[in-house]
């Protein structure tokens, strides 16, 4: 089913600088999708699915959890079986692969209800192992499966500013182009099946760092006597200079902890880094010690709060608790 040329054409002129989106749609009718899983990430990210001009039907385990789709012109689908019936393309973005899991290989799941031909992209982050395993029961089912996790927290999902890491097939990743320009601006084929995961993998690692560091610095400053505003402006314009720095130094150094991405998920992420690093043999000293100070602080009942709450766990041991 191609686009209607008024769809097309109201994609491009959102997306200026993709111009060729349009013809991709058309040549393989990536128009009706399914989502499933519209939490903090997934909610903007299928908004932006519909302000693009796709026809989506969203699922998710809350009541209410499709309201806000369906203010934005989306659908509501009761089940899982709704959501994929008819799909081109089905994406999924869950917490964890069990969940994942449970969603792809049920009786009532996805792999057993899409459409042959249909396209499964897995935008949770999850185990290679897990993106490796949805992929094989796809094909098994006349299915392509991508694993295309994100990175950009829920500004980047509101704003479609993504960075997409995806894994799979050449062919499949092209067929899926023009869904991930609608909710990203960069966009990387990594490799094949798994390798998506594993780049996620990675920049869990880094961001998990970054937060750390970004929290000893503010304590540091603070303990010494030093403005931290002005510190982290002075390190903001420097090498020091990062997104972290830049979207979560003011609401660290303010103790504002609302989750944009929970503890709890971060500590699953590190527990994927970890894993990866054993599978290749490789070492990764800081990488265990922040996965250690990510399990501190949610030892210390933080694990819903947003992981710049690692400054918590900063200030315990300084013996500067507030």
């Amino acid at each position: 089913m191609a686009l209607d040329p008024p769809v097309a054409s109201s994609y491009v002129e959102r997306h200026p600088a993709t111009q060729h989106a349009s013809t991709y749609v058309d040549e393989v009718s990536m128009r009706k999708i399914g989502f499933i899983g519209l939490g903090v990430m997934g909610a903007p990210m299928a908004d932006n699915l519909v302000k693009a001009g796709f026809d989506v039907a969203g699922h998710t385990r809350r009541r209410d959890g499709t309201d806000r789709l369906v203010a934005a012109g989306g659908r509501r689908a009761a089940t899982i079986t709704e959501a994929v019936r008819g799909a081109d393309a089905v994406i999924t973005m869950l917490p964890d692969s069990p969940d994942v899991t449970a969603v792809m290989h049920g009786p009532d799941g996805v792999i057993r209800h899409a459409a042959p031909g249909a396209l499964i992209i897995d935008m949770s982050t999850v185990s290679p192992e897990t993106a490796r395993l949805v992929a094989a029961a796809a094909g098994a089912a006349s299915l392509q499966a991508l694993d295309a996790p994100v990175s950009g927290g829920e500004q980047g999902a509101i704003e479609a500013t993504l960075s997409i890491m995806v894994g799979g097939a050449a062919g499949a990743f092209e067929r899926a182009r023009p869904i991930f320009e609608a909710l990203g601006t960069t966009i990387v084929h990594v490799g094949p099946v798994g390798s998506g995961q594993l780049v996620k993998a990675a920049n869990q690692l880094v961001v998990a760092g970054t937060i750390e560091l970004v929290a000893e610095a503010i304590v540091l400053l603070e303990a010494s006597g030093v403005d931290a505003a002005l510190g982290l402006e002075v390190l903001g314009g420097g090498l020091a200079g990062s997104t972290v720095l830049a979207r979560k130094g003011a609401a660290m150094r303010e103790r504002r902890f609302a989750p944009g991405f929970r503890v709890d998920l971060h500590h699953k992420d590190l527990g994927i880094v970890l894993d990866a690093a054993r599978t290749a043999k490789v070492a990764l000293p800081l990488g265990e010690l922040v996965a250690q100070l990510m399990e501190a602080v949610r030892e210390m009942g933080h694990g819903s709060l947003d992981h710049g709450v690692l400054l918590r766990g900063v200030e315990q041991l300084s013996g500067r608790n507030r």
